[in-house]
């Protein structure tokens, strides 16, 4: 079973309160993304792989990354080409199969991930990864989920893979696993993203000098608006703690401008930015 997990694209994140547990209250919009995506492949048992070949001839030492857990139930392989520097075992979506295996007797399976998705950029890649993840270990096995179950699950993965359960507009609050349907109309707007090289914003620094607020015009509002007059209103408020550290973000989004966008921003934690141009 192959899929191709897109990415997403924050439109607004507002930090409201810090909570209790430490984590934060968020608003904001997830859009799904096709400009960049990943080649997912699971199979199970010793079923025919088209992406095993693949990874072995395009990918090489630091590359492809290779992990098999202590019972032998789980294979997983990441290639990518900048270089794999996290515990294959560790990823997504071998934790997606740790997830599930704790209720469910699950078949022996093997994860083929090839990340062509930008890393750190605020797009999602890797959670995008998990929910696809999910959705297919359980159709292999047989098991039915609705996408609220789902969607359930895959909140325990990290705070926005729900949304890729879903793949739609959704508002998201809470720690943005929280999700609302939202119609949003962008026809007649050609959408540009923008990833810079040699910026990975991690999500932690993001975080450090956040001031937690509350907007006077609530996100889902400021939406409702003319993408013409989101401008100052529809905001990331990670952009002022992620352009302090790196300034040529800023540039760019101002480029951006310059070059006759009607809306820009950043997209999540960074460094990736967005575009929204009339056609």
């Amino acid at each position: 079973m192959i899929a191709y997990p897109n990415v997403k694209l924050n439109v607004g994140l507002r930090v409201l309160r810090r909570r209790p547990d430490g984590y934060h209250d968020l608003d904001t919009l997830f859009i799904p993304c096709n400009s960049f995506h990943d080649t997912l492949e699971i199979i199970t048992g010793d079923d025919y792989s088209r992406t095993s070949a693949h990874l072995q001839e395009t990918y090489a030492g630091a590359q492809l990354a290779q992990g098999i857990t202590p019972d032998g139930k789980l294979m997983i392989s990441l290639a990518r080409k900048e270089g794999v520097d996290w515990d294959p075992l560790k990823d997504l979506t071998a934790r997606a199969y740790g997830l599930l295996a704790e209720q469910h007797k699950l078949p022996s399976m093997k994860i083929y991930l090839e990340k062509t998705s930008p890393v750190g950029a605020g797009l999602g890649g890797g959670s995008a990864d998990a929910a696809f993840a999910l959705r297919m270990i359980a159709e292999l096995a047989g098991l039915a989920f609705s996408d609220a179950e789902l969607a359930a699950l895959a909140a325990r993965l990290g705070s926005d893979c729900a949304f890729f359960i879903y793949n739609r507009p959704m508002l998201g609050s809470g720690r943005g696993e929280i999700l609302e349907p939202f119609d949003i109309d962008l026809s007649g707007y050609r959408l540009e993203v923008t990833v810079p090289e040699g910026i990975a914003v991690s999500t932690a620094d993001a975080y450090r000098g956040i001031v937690p607020n509350v907007p006077e015009v609530p996100l889902r509002d400021a939406l409702r608006l003319p993408v013409e007059e989101w401008k100052g209103l529809v905001v990331n408020d990670f952009e002022t703690t992620v352009f302090a550290k790196y300034p040529r973000l800023a540039e760019i989004k101002q480029s951006l401008y310059d070059a006759g966008a009607v809306y820009a921003a950043m997209s999540g934690s960074g460094s990736a930015l967005f575009a929204l141009y009339r056609d």
